[in-house]
C-alpha cells in the first residue's frame, strides 16, 4: 500500500497513516519479542491480511498484487535464515507483514536498515558480555555449517542443539527499528 501511496503522492496523510500504524505494530512486537524471545500469530496474520485488505480496497487489484509482492519479498529475506535454524518463524512473518503494508522496494531497503541494526546490537551484546573468543567461535563454526552442509535440515538441526548455549538477539527488535529508522529518514512519518 505504501508502495502505491508514494508513487501517487497526492494523499500524504495516509502515507503517515500507514507508517504511523506499521511502526505502532512494530513496537509492540519488539516489545513481546524482546520479553518472550517469540513474536506471536495473533499479531503477525493480521498484520498480513489487513496489509492485502488495505491495500486491495484502496488501489484495487494492482494494490493487492504490489501487497502480494511485499509479502513476498518479506518472507523471502528471511525465511533462508529461519530454514536454517537462524531465527524463528514470528520474526519472517513479522518482516512478511511489513511487507504487505508497505511494498516490495520499501521492504527492501527497511530491510537492508534492518541487518546494519541487527548487527550492531549483536555487537554490543557480545560486548557487554565481553564473551568475544565464544561469539567468534560460534560464527565461524555456523559460517563453515552453511558452507559445507549445505542441507537445511541437518542445518537446523545443528542450530537446534546449538541454541540453548547461544546469546539470542530477539529479531523483531532490529526489524522494527530498521524499520522505523527507514520512515524517519524518507520523511514518512512527519509532514515536511
Amino acid at each position: 500500500m505504501l508502495e502505491r501511496l508514494t508513487e501517487t503522492a497526492d494523499q500524504p496523510w495516509m502515507i503517515w497513516a500507514v507508517c504511523w500504524f506499521v511502526s505502532v505494530i512494530l513496537v509492540v512486537a519488539a516489545w513481546i519479542d524482546g520479553r518472550k524471545l517469540k513474536v506471536p500469530n495473533w499479531l503477525t496474520f493480521p498484520l498480513i491480511l489487513s496489509g492485502w485488505a488495505a491495500s486491495g480496497y484502496f488501489f484495487g487489484w494492482s494494490g493487492l498484487y504490489s501487497s502480494w509482492l511485499g509479502t513476498a519479498v518479506g518472507l523471502g529475506l528471511l525465511l533462508p535464515a529461519y530454514a536454517i535454524g537462524g531465527m524463528g518463524a514470528g520474526d519472517v512473518k513479522l518482516l512478511a507483514g511489513v511487507g504487505a503494508w508497505i511494498g516490495m522496494a520499501h521492504t527492501f531497503w527497511a530491510f537492508v536498515l534492518t541487518v546494519v541494526i541487527g548487527a550492531i546490537l549483536a555487537v554490543a551484546m557480545v560486548a557487554a558480555r565481553g564473551a568475544w573468543g565464544k561469539h567468534i567461535r560460534q560464527f565461524f563454526a555456523i559460517l563453515f555449517e552453511i558452507l559445507i552442509v549445505r542441507d537445511p535440515e541437518k542445518l537446523s538441526a545443528l542450530a537446534a542443539e546449538r541454541k540453548p548455549k547461544m546469546l539470542l538477539l530477539p529479531y523483531g527488535i532490529p526489524i522494527a527499528i530498521g524499520t522505523i529508522v527507514y520512515f524517519l529518514v524518507n520523511g514518512m512519518l512527519f509532514p515536511v
